[in-house]
């Protein structure tokens, strides 16, 4: 029998979403499914959510999502943009009769805009107006060929190992650097070898996704030709479409995207949103989550969004800063949109460096 995941959480007694979940639930019975997270309360971690999609064969998201159901349902688009094996043909729908995600579709769209999504959202996150719309889309989802994600692995695959060096004691710090791996326009590779260049010359150590293209391997090229420790994590599936950069100081190669985000998070101590894709949103709402729920591994380590000007106005992470502000008023993150502004703001934020824990932390 065929199991589905259905996200949501139900807030009490009287929430208005039970009546849509119990609608869902009785046709996904009738309709021969199993149900995880039937009573919308199973804990997700960073750790566990590779083994839940998985054990899954088609995942479906309620209304009025929430920022841990966005994380979930773009980290899943990620998964098929990337070629994730263990999702190949399993569905996802997003039940948006009251166009409570179109918001983050709009973000997707401006991506598109922008040349960093390559992919039309809908025709991965398939859209439903209706409970029974949303089974008959899951249905259609498993029965199609999938749709192509314009992605090829590279000629040559790439073997990698995990190897480390120690950050330098006369360093202040490592900023995460998260950002388009695809982008290759050459203002903002510009702009990512001055970021890796400003890092280094100011005492940062840098830390990226570790992929040889786009702004994030323009990144590690300006750290480390700057003579600045650069360090990444990637996963082997990504690896053979993006290759590494040359030049790390340390690297770990992880199973999963997850766990690949927990190691970088982990090892930082401040965050850099540079110009990115749907990996980019998903990487800054697992750090906006973290800050919600008090995580240790997030204590004291600030967030900045390079809200990069463009040309006919406006910046390019408009449409997100806007989501994020009703989102997560309790924990903006700082928009800046000027690099040498955002280092200034870098060197009065990052406290005196402390021991990185080891704690994983809680999705």
């Amino acid at each position: 029998m065929p199991t589905i995941r259905l996200s949501g959480t139900i807030l009490g007694d009287n929430d208005p979403a039970r009546g849509v979940r119990a609608e869902l639930l009785y046709l996904l019975f009738k309709g021969g499914w199993d149900i995880y997270n039937s009573n919308g309360d199973q804990l997700i971690t960073l750790s566990n959510i590779e083994k839940k999609i998985i054990e899954s064969d088609a995942f479906l998201f309620t209304p009025k999502p929430g920022i841990e159901d966005m994380f979930k349902a773009i980290s899943i688009f990620v998964g098929y943009q990337t070629l994730d094996q263990h999702l190949a043909g399993k569905p996802t729908v997003l039940l948006n009769e009251d166009d409570s995600w179109n918001d983050l579709l709009g973000v997707l769209h401006h991506l598109g805009a922008m040349g960093t999504v390559r992919q039309k959202p809908e025709e991965f996150l398939l859209l439903a107006d209706s409970a029974q719309a949303a089974l008959e889309q899951v249905a259609y989802g498993r029965a199609r060929t999938p749709p192509d994600a314009g992605r090829e692995p590279l000629e040559r695959p790439i073997k990698a190992r995990s190897f480390d060096t120690p950050i330098p004691d006369a360093f202040k710090g490592s900023v995460c650097v998260f950002c388009s791996a695809t982008l290759e326009e050459p203002t903002y590779l510009d702009d990512g070898r001055e970021l890796g260049r400003l890092l280094a010359e100011n005492g940062f150590g840098c830390i990226s996704g570790a992929g040889s293209s786009g702004i994030m391997g323009a990144v590690v090229e300006g750290s480390v030709a700057a003579g600045g420790w650069a360090a990444g994590s990637n996963v082997p599936h990504i690896i053979e479409l993006e290759g590494l950069p040359e030049g790390l100081s340390s690297f770990w190669l992880r199973d999963d995207i997850y766990t690949r985000m927990e190691v970088m998070i982990a090892q930082s101590d401040a965050f850099v949103i540079l110009p990115g894709g749907a990996g980019t949103v998903q990487e800054l709402l697992a750090l906006l989550i973290f800050k919600s729920h008090g995580d240790l591994l997030m204590k004291d380590k600030p967030i900045f969004i390079f809200n990069r000007a463009l040309p006919e106005g406006g910046g390019f992470w408009d449409p997100l800063v806007r989501l994020l502000q009703d989102l997560c008023p309790e924990h903006p993150p700082v928009v800046s949109t000027e690099l040498s502004l955002l280092l200034d703001e870098l060197n009065q934020a990052i406290p005196e460096r402390v021991d990185r824990l080891s704690l994983a932390p809680q999705i």
